[in-house]
Formats: structure tokens, C-alpha cells, sequence
């Protein structure tokens, strides 16, 4: 299972609608934490419902914050029947030039070899000083 998330990364960072839809379910959902930088930076929510929406930050929005040179390391891979859970590193060339590197843990859930949910946790406060210099009080 862990190569399906692979190739699903793959296609998030293509930036390509069709791709990206391909490892979607109809009604996915991603979820991320409340206020994070990305959803700040990009006036965009932390909690996508449904493959058009997840589609969208990733084909639009997303290339608009993580402008370059965007990689994810996978670390570790944990499984079981319906769930997939990545460790990982990501880094980029922020849109000001700013070089970005964050650890993620994504919690995938599957239906039918398509991602159905992802619940995305990261160092948030790493994620405020890279993206914007500082935390927010």
C-alpha cells in the first residue's frame, strides 16, 4: 500500500488536475491543522471535502506558496488493512525565496486503491517561521 501513496504524491506534485483527481475518491476529504501556514498564507481552509476541492489547492494553490524545487522524503511507512501512515520530510522553494523544509505525518485512509482521507499533521510553529518569518500570538 505504501506504493500507492507514492505514486499519489507523484501525481499531487505534478500539478496536473487529471492526475491528481486519478487517486482520489468522489468524496475525499484532506484535513490539516486548524490555522496552519499554508492555509493562512493562501487564504485557503485546513479541512478539503470532496476530489475537486483537494484538486484545486493542489493544481492552484498550492504552487502559488511552494513556488519551486517541492520534494517529499518518505522516512517511514506503517500499514494495515485500510490505513497507511507516512512519515516525511518536505521541502521547497517558498513563492518569497525562502527555502522551506518541514516533517509531516500523514494518516491515509484507502477505499478501492484511492485515497479517501488524510488526516495531515506538522510542526506548525515551524511552518509560521518559514512561511512568515515569526508565530502568531
Amino acid at each position: 500500500m505504501s506504493i500507492i501513496i507514492q505514486k499519489a504524491f507523484q501525481a499531487l506534485a505534478s500539478c496536473d488536475p487529471d492526475r491528481i483527481s486519478a487517486v482520489l475518491t468522489q468524496d475525499a476529504e484532506w484535513l490539516s491543522p486548524p490555522g496552519n501556514a499554508t492555509a493562512v498564507a493562501l487564504e485557503a481552509t485546513h479541512h478539503m471535502v470532496g476530489r475537486e476541492a483537494i484538486v484545486r489547492f493542489f493544481a492552484e494553490d498550492a504552487p502559488r506558496l511552494f513556488a519551486h524545487d517541492v520534494a517529499l522524503t518518505f522516512h517511514q511507512f506503517h500499514t494495515d488493512a485500510e490505513r497507511v501512515v507516512a512519515e516525511a520530510t518536505m521541502t521547497a522553494t517558498l513563492a518569497n525565496g525562502n527555502p522551506y523544509s518541514n516533517d509531516y505525518c500523514f494518516v491515509f485512509e484507502l477505499r478501492d486503491g484511492l485515497i479517501h482521507r488524510v488526516r495531515e499533521y506538522v510542526d506548525t510553529a515551524r511552518g509560521y517561521r518559514l512561511t512568515f518569518g515569526g508565530v502568531p500570538e
